[in-house]
This record gives C-alpha cells, sequence and structure tokens, in this order.
C-alpha cells in the first residue's frame, strides 16, 4: 500500500476546542452540557436606558453566539459572523465594493459564487476581473489602482486547483495604501485542514452547509476574521440584511462541527484510496486530487494544508452515452449538487455548478461534458471503490 502524502502536521488541540469553545455549562442557569436552542425573537429588557446583552434576534441569539464563538477559534481568528446561506456570505462580503471599485476573482469559483458577483458587480457598476491565481505573474498584472478586492476559492470547486495563499497575500500586501481585502472561500477543506487567516488572508469564508454541518440538513453560511473594522461590516450587512439564521440551524452546526476533526480524516482517507484507484483505471482520462503526486500543485498543497477532503473530480473516457451508462449503474453514489454529508455524492459540473456558464468557457476552464465531482462519503472505501468499479465497466457496454 502506498504512504500517505506527507501533508503539514496538525497540531494538537483542533477536536478539543471544538468540542470546548463557547460550550461552557457554567453560561446557563441551568448548567446544561449542550446548549439551549433560544428561539425567542425578543428579550425583555432591564431599563430604557439600561439594555441586556440580547435585544432582538436579528442582532444577537445566545445559539448563535456559542457557534460564532466556537467558528472563529477553530480559525484561529478573532470575528464570526454566520448567515443563513453561504450565498449569504458571499453576498455580505460582496457589499464591502462600492461603485468604481475593481474586484478580481479566480476564474474557476464554484458556480453559484461567480453567477452571483457577475451580477451583483453588473448592477453596481464595480469591475470585474477573473484571473486564474495559479499564475501569480497574472494576478500581479490584473491589480489595478481601484482594486479593493481578491476573492479566491482554494482549493477550487470542481477543478481542485490549489492557490499559494501566503503568495498571494504578499502580493497584495505590497499594494498597502489600496487596503485590499483578500477573501478565501475554504469550504472545501474547513479549518481542520487549512486556516488561510494563518497565511495573510483577511476574511475566510465557508458555506456551512457542506462539511462543516457534515450531515446534509442544514443551509448556512459564515464569515471569520480579525479585523473589528470587517467585522462590524459583515455585521452590518448580517443584522440589516436579515440573512440571520435559525437558532435551530445554529444548535444543528454546532453539534455537527463537535465532530468535525473525525469526519475530515474520514473523508480524506476515503478520498485518496478513491482517487488512486480511478488514477490506475484504464477508463479514465484524468484524477484531479491534490493528494496524488500527479497533481500540478501537490508539493504546494503538502506545503499549505494539514490535509485533504472528500471533494476530487476525475475525467471520464467516452462520450455522452457513456456518461450516462456510468450514472446509472451506480449503486452507493447519489447523483445530487452539494458536497460534504455522510453519504456519496457524484455531479456534473457541466449541467449543474457550471451550467450558466457557455460551453466556449466551461471548455476554456477545461469543465467538459466527461468531468464527473465526487464528494467522498463516510461509507467504506471498499464499498465505494467496487461500486465505481463496476459503474465503469458498464459505461462502456
Amino acid at each position: 500500500m502506498a504512504e500517505p502524502p506527507r501533508f503539514r502536521q496538525q497540531p494538537k488541540g483542533f477536536a478539543t476546542k471544538a468540542l470546548h469553545t463557547g460550550q461552557e455549562p457554567e453560561q446557563w442557569k441551568s448548567h446544561c452540557v449542550v446548549g439551549p436552542i433560544t428561539t425567542t425573537t425578543t428579550f425583555q429588557q432591564p431599563l430604557p436606558n439600561e439594555l441586556g446583552e440580547f435585544i432582538y434576534g436579528r442582532y444577537g441569539n445566545p445559539t448563535r453566539n456559542v457557534l460564532e464563538k466556537c467558528l472563529a477559534h477553530l480559525d484561529n481568528g478573532e470575528h464570526c459572523v454566520t448567515f443563513a446561506s453561504g450565498t449569504g456570505a458571499v453576498m455580505a462580503v460582496a457589499t464591502m465594493l462600492n461603485t468604481n471599485d475593481h474586484l478580481i476573482c479566480s476564474s474557476d469559483l464554484y458556480g453559484g459564487t461567480t453567477y452571483l458577483l457577475r451580477k451583483h458587480c453588473d448592477q453596481y457598476e464595480i469591475g470585474l476581473d477573473t484571473v486564474d491565481p495559479t499564475d501569480l505573474d497574472q494576478l500581479q498584472k490584473a491589480i489595478k489602482k481601484n482594486t479593493k478586492m481578491v476573492f479566491i476559492e482554494t482549493p477550487t470547486n470542481p477543478l481542485i486547483k490549489v492557490m499559494d495563499i501566503a503568495a498571494i497575500s504578499k502580493i497584495l500586501k505590497t499594494f498597502d495604501s489600496q487596503n485590499i481585502i483578500f477573501v478565501v472561500d475554504n469550504t472545501l477543506l474547513t479549518p481542520y485542514f487549512q486556516r488561510p487567516l494563518e497565511l495573510g488572508v483577511d476574511i475566510v469564508l465557508y458555506s456551512l452547509t457542506k462539511y462543516m454541518n457534515g450531515h446534509t440538513d442544514v443551509t448556512m453560511g459564515a464569515t471569520i476574521t480579525n479585523c473589528p473594522k470587517l467585522a462590524e461590516k459583515l455585521k452590518f450587512a448580517q443584522v440589516f440584511s436579515g440573512i440571520v439564521p435559525s437558532p435551530y440551524d445554529c444548535y444543528q452546526v454546532n453539534r455537527g462541527i463537535k465532530t468535525l476533526a473525525l469526519r475530515m480524516e474520514a473523508h480524506g482517507k476515503n478520498s485518496l484510496m478513491v482517487a488512486r484507484f480511478l488514477e490506475s483505471h484504464p477508463l479514465v482520462e484524468r484524477v484531479l486530487h491534490p493528494g496524488l503526486p500527479s497533481h500540478p500543485q501537490h508539493e504546494l498543497a503538502l506545503r499549505q494544508s494539514y490535509g485533504h477532503s472528500g471533494i476530487m473530480s476525475f475525467y471520464l473516457k467516452g462520450n455522452k452515452d457513456n456518461m450516462a451508462k456510468f450514472m446509472k449503474s451506480l449503486k452507493y453514489f447519489l447523483f445530487a449538487s452539494s458536497f460534504g454529508g455522510p453519504e456519496s455524492l457524484i455531479s456534473t459540473p457541466a449541467t449543474l455548478s457550471h451550467a450558466f456558464l457557455s460551453a466556449e468557457e466551461r471548455e476554456k476552464l477545461g469543465i467538459t461534458d466527461n468531468l464527473i465531482r465526487l464528494s467522498i462519503g463516510l461509507e467504506d472505501a471498499d464499498s465505494l471503490i467496487d461500486d465505481l468499479d463496476q459503474a465503469l465497466k458498464s459505461s462502456q457496454q
């Protein structure tokens, strides 16, 4: 059996933080071990000129506060603001841009993020350029006098490209007078496998819907930052856009992150086993997984992150008919969007996440009709490999 890739060594204590930060029983009168779900929309105040910690549900909620405190700590950050969805978090970040500002984002961001940013920039006359940030020269040349934000995702979805976060941060710091905000969507790795704030990022963004919750039953998002001014702007967007998460959803995510370390280790182990199997299969053109030496940014991934999640992609040999036969033959992989839950999912980015792009744009990016994205779940890896094997064979019949 091949040796596992040597990612950065995970410092001790992550699982302990996930279990205990913000969870102190002493904060509740009952000393309950599991924090209560506070569903009230309003809170009684002591006196007109003596307001309490909580006033109204949009402004703050005890259940939400517990979650935000824990999430910030997992990223070694100071401030966390949660939202009703990952898209809500993206929208909150986008509201920091004004007319005539300039935004740079990576060319193969998640399709929904790209669509939202394009529409927002068009509506408010904000300049938008997309680049491939694996090419640092291309990124630096794209920076203008009015550039106010760089928004990337690493690894990317679905092409699994890995960006050099520290190198990009260093470039942006040479434009100090412009105060360019560096945003990284860290949804694919979570703070367990990558902590961008430590590498010079200003805002880390998550779709908590995915791995952080981990059970395919909550829609939420979050941003984490060490900058009080940015935190204040994000909080304003949360409160006055009304994109606050429900107390019950906060409770669900808070429960999910208690097992985040265990789940991410299992997702990562399973995905690497599947990736190695697919790379050796004659009916597969190419596999995209940072844990494989064949990945273009393999060495960067080893230096920058502590491991890799269950997200990977591959190109199937054949045409649309072969693809259809392959998909219909699967037993354990569910054809569905999203990722990060316990069950394994499979999707075709060309018809789902990036369907809004033109065929020419998809072709240029490499999001072709035979590209398949896998979200490797928590099933037995052998079961998943056997399922893929029989479906690959069926695709050619």
